[in-house]
């Protein structure tokens, strides 16, 4: 899993460059997906990054962080930042495939997730397990499936306790308010849900351990005759299946 050190910028997640063997170097290689750009921080790149398949890989695997399909002047800053590091003043001579070689996804680390940081999640009790709540506004923007920038880095702390913890099970339910007809809220609930399973598995979290639903308007906590009330509504509560919240 890439070590990433969060800092807050003019209110942006920042990506600070860790160590080589924590970045995805193994996409793009001959025959592979072709990887394409685009964005505003796109023209800042290394040409190295954003003229061979190899070097836009390296940027959308590694720096896309909010996994919004675009490149943005502080991602590009962060790819260049890491690209620097590794390949030093000669750029143009990097070895793509020395650098792969032998490449894998960095399993779960003993003791890496912290306990004050999951208490803050407030988790409370539920029949099925421990469940945090996220209203939809920390994560996306009105009516959007597309995770805000800096929205996957409030579920870092959650992610490195799922790694540490690989047998446990997690359910991802997306909610809505009662606007809009019932297809509309149940399609974008499921796809909001979806979009946080994305997340934990860019993360490192496989798949498999999830379950993902979108319950629409169906299952209010609050009034929908209200902002406040309808706020709450808009949610995504994600369960640590037979897990006791008093743990964290």
């Amino acid at each position: 899993m890439k070590k990433l050190l969060l800092t807050a910028t003019l209110g942006i997640a920042m990506i600070a460059p860790a160590s080589a063997q924590d970045w995805d170097w193994s996409g793009g290689r001959p025959g592979s997906r072709d990887y394409r750009l685009a964005g505003a921080g796109v023209r800042l790149l290394h040409p190295q990054l954003s003229r061979t398949n190899r070097g836009r890989a390296f940027v959308m695997r590694n720096f896309d962080r909010n996994r919004d399909g675009l490149v943005s002047p502080r991602e590009a800053d962060a790819a260049n930042r890491a690209f620097e590091r590794f390949a030093g003043p000669r750029r143009d001579r990097f070895d793509w495939e020395s650098r792969d070689s032998g490449w894998q996804r960095p399993g779960p680390r003993a003791g890496g997730w912290d306990r004050g940081a999951m208490r803050a999640y407030g988790f409370r009790q539920t029949e099925r397990g421990a469940t945090m709540r996220m209203e939809d506004s920390v994560l996306f923007a009105t009516d959007s499936a597309v995770l805000r920038p800096g929205a996957s880095a409030k579920l870092e702390t959650l992610a490195a306790y799922l790694r540490d913890n690989p047998g446990v099970r997690v359910a991802i339910e997306g909610h809505t308010d009662s606007r809009g007809t019932d297809a509309h809220n149940d399609a974008l609930s499921l796809r909001r849900a979806d979009a946080v399973r994305a997340a934990f598995d860019e993360m490192g979290v496989t798949r498999a351990r999830f379950t993902v639903r979108g319950l629409g308007e169906s299952q209010p906590i609050a009034s929908n005759d209200t902002p406040q009330g309808m706020r709450q509504n808009r949610r995504v509560e994600v369960t640590l299946l037979g897990r006791r919240a008093s743990e964290f």
